[in-house]
């Protein structure tokens, strides 16, 4: 297998993490202040040695055999760091993370006009729910690194893993979520998850913002997971809690449908029936517990590492070719 140099920005850091698991040479921009136009390498996540930050100054003395491309902004960055056109110049893949964010099936790609741009989707979804166009299309499906099988579910509530769930209250079915808590046990884990006390003072000693290590260990204690997501591709944390071997409940929206199957927990489009689940699983950890085994096993299979990093060094070396 060749080895190439990946030109990549940081911007979705669990997706990057699996990605970075590749055998390839990573560039990371970095800039002063490490602002959205360069991260350079992260704090929270254990990277490889072979993803390195480099500075718009050095990036125009670097070769490199591939840019992956995950904003438009990134488009015109690297023309003005380097001179070098994306799909022109240097191969050019774009990974499109999320759904569309106006009008949904109708929302045209920023890519869609080209046809020298290898457009990536991570869920059938949401090359589904896009508007491609000409560019050359392909999907693949995330990949999550094992965190082992660490669920005990000895606490009678229900997890639930959502980021600033106030400002994205539809996207996230924040109001879905508040309305389960209502009814079942609830600890939210995520960034921004302090405001949801003021909707439900219940919740109020059980919202976490913890790194991702400390995260994993605390969810897996609880006896199930929630995945209120109205609109979103998928939600890499459905995918980690099963790989926690963790039951899971999740809103019939985006790819959940596909990615869990019936044996490993309750997908509905009726929150009601989230509820009466969780409810009985409380009163019946051995249920949850084979559901849970139920879908570890299809996670490390369908979403395992391996297949990730082979499938996209596979593209890059297309797309290169």
């Amino acid at each position: 297998m060749s080895t190439m140099r990946v030109l990549v920005w940081h911007m979705h850091g669990s997706w990057l993490t699996a990605f970075l698991g590749g055998p390839d040479e990573y560039l990371l921009p970095v800039v002063p202040g490490r602002g959205p136009e360069g991260r350079g390498r992260a704090d929270t996540w254990e990277w490889p040695a072979s993803a390195r930050e480099v500075t718009p100054e050095e990036l125009r003395q670097e070769r490199f055999d591939v840019v992956v491309l995950q904003r438009p902004e990134e488009i015109e960055l690297l023309h003005r760091w380097t001179g070098l056109r994306a799909g022109v110049d240097v191969p050019a893949v774009y990974v499109e993370h999320n759904t569309p964010a106006g009008p949904a099936a109708a929302t045209r790609h920023h890519v869609a006009d080209r046809d020298d741009i290898t457009l990536v989707h991570v869920t059938d979804f949401n090359a589904l729910m896009w508007d491609n166009g000409d560019a050359p299309t392909r999907v693949i499906d995330h990949g999550v690194p094992d965190p082992g099988p660490r669920y005990t579910g000895e606490l009678e509530r229900i997890g639930a893993v959502v980021n600033e769930p106030v400002r994205r209250r539809r996207v996230a079915g924040t109001d879905v979520l508040l309305r389960f808590s209502e009814q079942v046990p609830t600890s939210v884990f995520g960034m921004g998850v302090e405001p949801l006390a003021r909707e439900n003072p219940d919740l109020a000693d059980h919202l976490h913002n913890l790194g991702q290590h400390d995260m994993h260990a605390e969810l897996a204690h609880h006896r199930g997971y929630l995945h209120s997501y109205r609109w979103t591709s998928l939600g890499l944390s459905l995918i980690e809690a099963m790989t926690l071997g963790m039951p899971v409940l999740a809103l019939a929206t985006t790819a959940a449908p596909e990615a869990v199957p019936p044996e490993a927990g309750v997908v509905s489009s009726r929150p009601q029936v989230l509820v009466e689940t969780a409810q009985r699983w409380l009163a019946d950890p051995d249920e949850a517990r084979e559901r849970g085994a139920a879908g570890r096993r299809h996670a490390l299979e369908r979403f395992g590492l391996d297949r990730f990093v082979t499938e996209w060094h596979h593209q890059l070396e297309e797309v290169v070719a």
